[in-house]
């Protein structure tokens, strides 16, 4: 097996991809049409890295049966983060981050091609990579190298606080990442499969999109 097929390499690709993206778009910051091209296009490479290796994500193809209270707790949960990132505002919950992307027309309309490009990234792509990275990937390999037999439930209290602390600093509203990366975590450690904290992830960021479109909360994108 290379390396670039082996399970470790295959969840953390997409998020080196959607990191390299991210650095990239704030090196152009200052060129608008470049910065929104790669905004638009993070999604796209990112979506198309998990299609690329989606035979080898056997949690996400073959996922263990979990208890209809699961569901309910990733809905509860991803709200709950929702509220979180929206009401810790305050200035010393955040780091500085470029501007988002801003898809407003010169009119005062949305440009709702761009606009929906962005929000299907944010809410469909994102969470499926970060939890793939964060949680089935990392989480697991702090317990043991060898991560894939390690059962979300028994990874421990270590290596929940650890992708907990990176998922906060990975976010500019740090505070509010901290808030959703141990829901995730919890999620993830108590129903075993990882659709459960995606799913919860997904809402959070949907409602985020909505909430951004909504009050034209550029900033947040």
């Amino acid at each position: 097996m290379s390396f670039w097929s082996s399970p470790a390499a295959t969840r953390c690709a997409p998020f080196a991809l959607f990191i390299a993206t991210l650095i990239a778009g704030s090196l152009f910051s200052a060129h608008a049409a470049a910065s929104e091209w790669l905004v638009l296009a993070r999604g796209g490479v990112v979506g198309v890295a998990l299609a690329w290796y989606w035979r080898d994500y056997s949690e996400l193809r073959r996922p263990p049966t979990t208890r209809p209270g699961h569901w309910l707790l990733a809905v509860l949960a991803g709200l709950v983060v929702f509220l979180a990132w929206i009401g810790l505002d305050q200035q010393w919950a955040k780091l500085p981050r470029p501007p988002g992307l801003n898809p407003l027309l010169p009119g005062g309309g949305i440009d709702w091609p761009t606009a929906a490009g962005r929000l299907a990234g944010l809410a469909l792509v994102v969470p499926v990579m970060e939890e793939l990275f964060w949680r089935s990937f990392l989480m697991r390999w702090l317990a043991r190298h060898d991560f894939l037999a390690v059962e979300p439930r028994r990874v421990g209290a270590r290596a929940f606080a650890a992708t907990t602390v990176l998922f906060a600093v990975e976010h500019d509203r740090w505070l509010a990442g901290g808030i959703g990366g141990m829901a995730y975590g919890a999620l993830y450690m108590l129903s075993g499969n990882l659709w459960v904290p995606i799913l919860a992830h997904m809402l959070t960021n949907a409602l985020l999109g909505a909430w951004i479109l909504f009050t034209h909360s550029w900033e947040l994108w």
